[in-house]
């Protein structure tokens, strides 16, 4: 009963992790496409995705720890042990979690870093863009003549 609960919390973590690489994803085509508008919505639900996993790990160790008494090994032990102290066919299926998790892992840690990487390239952009609007930019009045005092243009690139 208690590899059954386990499996049950396990493919709720891994719907979870999913979750959020797709999550990651759309920030990923936000960030990539200059769609800044929706980038703190994207950004909230990854947060929100990363809460529920963490709550998730939480109930995943405590349905492990109940599996390890009844396979008789010690509580915390990894789901590799679990798997090799598992009956058929609970032991492929602890496998192919144990699997999916790793997969999963490092391409929501390659996503993640992609996105960090961008949000830092854009972020400096922006700094290099507004710190160039502090230049004065001369423009010309009604008459045609250089305008000398204010108001001041400003070149703005909307695409940032």
């Amino acid at each position: 009963m208690s590899l059954t609960r386990l499996s049950e919390v396990l493919w709720r973590e891994r719907h979870l992790l999913e979750t959020l690489l797709f999550k990651l994803e759309e920030e990923q085509l936000l960030l990539t496409n200059g769609r800044t508008r929706w980038l703190a919505l994207a950004t909230a639900e990854v947060e929100l995705a990363l809460e529920e996993i963490r709550d998730a790990e939480l109930a995943r160790a405590v349905e492990a720890e109940g599996a390890a008494l009844d396979l008789g090994v010690d509580p915390g032990s990894s789901l590799s042990v679990l798997a090799a102290h598992a009956p058929e066919p609970w032991d492929e299926l602890l496998r192919a979690h144990r699997d999916a998790f790793a997969s999963l892992t490092a391409e929501i840690g390659q996503l993640a870093d992609g996105n960090r990487e961008l949000l830092a390239l854009s972020h400096r952009a922006t700094q290099e863009t507004l710190a160039s609007l502090q230049d004065d930019v001369r423009t010309y009045d009604g008459t045609g003549q250089a305008a000398l005092a204010a108001p001041h243009a400003h070149l703005i690139d909307r695409s940032i």
